[in-house]
């Protein structure tokens, strides 16, 4: 019996994208530098996705919605990030990194 193989893709998101040269391989926004994971931790800090679209004025609303779509179908992912970038441990290191490496 001969089992036929499938070539899986990963699900394409119109207004997502990741490059390892954009957010240090984080998922953005097309066309931007705006994390999914800042527009995510934005709404779960309290703002709504009404105000979200008011801060990024230069980024149609179903570029924003769309980071809301690829959150839905990757929380762990996202969560994984926000977690990450959130954590101020990592941020002091790579200050403390910076400030030494320009004296």
């Amino acid at each position: 019996m001969r089992l036929l193989k499938y070539n899986i893709s990963k699900k394409v998101y119109p207004h997502i994208t990741t490059s390892k040269n954009i957010c240090g391989g984080s998922t953005v926004i097309s066309g931007t530098r705006i994390p999914v994971w800042s527009i995510i931790a934005l709404y779960k800090s309290g703002l709504s996705i009404e105000e979200i679209i008011k801060e990024f004025p230069y980024v149609p609303p179903a570029k924003i919605y769309s980071a809301f779509l690829y959150y839905s179908e990757n929380k762990q992912e996202i969560e994984k990030e926000i977690k990450e970038n959130m954590d101020e441990t990592k941020w002091k290191k790579l200050t403390d990194k910076f400030s030494k490496k320009n004296k």
